[in-house]
């Protein structure tokens, strides 16, 4: 069945043992509706569950709403399925626990009310349709009895159907008032038109700009999650230009929308850096899945705000950009609270790099340059073509499609180099001991010298990268700086 065919079907039939009984397949459904039954409580699903099951996606969470206690149903709906362990989390008054693949969460059905400096309800017990009202979207507001009179049964207050297919976000209660309670939401509301190809509604939207301030009450940790859920999307761009046209970027990445404008100056104008950065991001992330390859692309221009210059009689320069931008990334990064490890250092190397495989596309490709290239980038050359090639959105196809043809020549050059070389992840093959011990030195500067220059010799190819070649060209350093006589 198609996505629309499943929606017209789950909004037309009123009978509830038809649509969504059928689609109701997971064992747990079932044991809630016995513990339904026996302990005569009212039970739904709800939430993103519903959503995903008509939208036709795959879903690893299933939430369950009771109206009572969801640590003592959980504990039931356990026990029944074979007694697996089951994680209660008292403070929340939830509980959860793993069966047949999917996370399965128990709550009470609630209703929330919150102070103006926090994004922590006050939470008490409600009805079903006081759950529903709480919920950000009027399409994760969506429910499903699991009561044995009404099974299956849709129960939809807000016409979140609807707004499914009509692919609209849309806030169950004033935007207004949902998003100043809860400004997270409004990045869960990117998120969504990011993810799902929905859009805001007008009164959606504004209720954002209204309240875009209040992101500030929420942690660096939580918006950079939603944050990168957007970079994970099929099209980042689209997330990221809400972020942008709603003012929320502004309010945690203002470096990225620093790149917003274009600037003439005596009829030399140059291109929009933002616009242009969103393609490349969209352009690598048709290429891959990698989120810190994407961050790469996030950040190759970062810098070019601070370094953009105007010289008469050239135009206009960046010169620079990519150093500054790699010292950009350790200060965004610490300010975000985004990983200090390895990925930043990744993320970091391309956008040093991320213009010399332009560069050697440009000219006529030496192995020399080659050789340092693949020095440089090491296991991540690959990530590195892909990023260099994304960064090329000229509107002129036929420069487009030379840079490209150019890209598979170096691509090949890289192959044919490394493959005789053995550049990628160099290692000296001589070491700095062994050298010690030839000349009886102690730690000393000219250990270094001979070195590098090794390491020089081998890039420029002078010598071969084996230890024969090394150790002889070894000596003939030794004796120019005066080791040896």
């Amino acid at each position: 069945m198609t996505t629309k065919e499943l929606q017209t079907s789950a909004r037309e039939d009123s009978n509830p043992a038809t649509f969504f009984q059928d689609q109701l397949r997971h064992p747990i459904f079932q044991v809630l509706r016995d513990i339904a039954a026996e302990k005569n409580h009212e039970i739904y699903v709800i939430g993103g569950y519903v959503r995903d099951l008509i939208l036709n996606r795959p879903s690893k969470d299933i939430d369950i709403v009771i109206l009572g206690d969801g640590i003592e149903l959980a504990n039931a709906a356990a026990q029944k399925l074979g007694g697996m362990p089951v994680s209660v989390f008292k403070h929340f008054g939830t509980a959860m626990f793993k069966y047949n693949g999917m996370e399965i969460e128990f709550v009470g059905a609630r209703k929330e009310s919150y102070s103006p400096d926090s994004r922590k309800p006050v939470v008490e017990a409600g009805s079903i349709d006081d759950d529903q009202k709480r919920r950000d979207f009027t399409i994760n507001a969506l429910a499903i009895s699991l009561n044995k009179d009404t099974y299956g049964q849709l129960v939809d207050p807000f016409n979140g159907l609807q707004d499914i297919r009509d692919r609209m976000l849309r806030t169950p209660l004033n935007p207004v008032l949902t998003f100043s309670d809860d400004p997270l939401r409004m990045m869960r509301a990117v998120r969504f038109a990011s993810q799902l190809n929905f859009k805001m509604d007008d009164i959606t939207f504004a209720g954002i700009v209204a309240n875009k301030g209040r992101l500030r009450i929420v942690s660096k940790e939580r918006v950079m999650d939603e944050f990168n859920k957007i970079m994970a999307s099929p099209a980042p761009s689209v997330g990221l230009n809400l972020l942008e046209q709603t003012g929320l970027l502004d309010e945690f990445f203002p470096e990225l929308s620093a790149l917003k404008g274009a600037e003439t100056i005596e009829g030399i104008g140059h291109k929009d850096n933002f616009y242009h950065t969103l393609a490349v991001v969209d352009k690598v992330a048709q290429k891959s899945d990698n989120l810190w390859l994407r961050w790469a692309a996030l950040m190759h221009d970062i810098a070019k705000p601070v370094t953009k210059k105007f010289v008469p009689g050239q135009g206009w320069t960046f010169y620079g950009h990519n150093h500054v931008g790699e010292r950009m990334v350790e200060r965004i990064f610490n300010r975000l609270k985004l990983p200090q490890n390895e990925k930043m250092k990744y993320v970091q190397k391309l956008v040093l790099l991320h213009m010399r495989p332009i560069v050697l596309a440009e000219e006529i490709v030496t192995d020399s340059a080659v050789r340092r290239l693949l020095f440089d980038a090491g296991d991540d050359i690959d990530d590195l073509m892909t990023l260099a090639e994304a960064d090329i959105t000229s509107k002129n196809e036929s420069k487009v499609k030379r840079f490209l043809a150019n890209f598979q020549l170096v691509r090949q050059k890289l192959k044919e180099v490394e493959e005789k070389d053995a550049i990628r992840n160099f290692q000296p093959p001589v070491s700095g001991e062994e050298i010690m011990e030839t000349f009886h030195l102690r730690p000393c500067r000219e250990i270094g010298t001979i070195k590098n220059a090794i390491k020089e010799a081998i890039l420029d190819g002078v010598i071969g990268n084996n230890p024969e070649e090394a150790k002889e060209y070894m000596f003939k350093i030794a004796q120019k700086i005066g080791v040896i006589k």
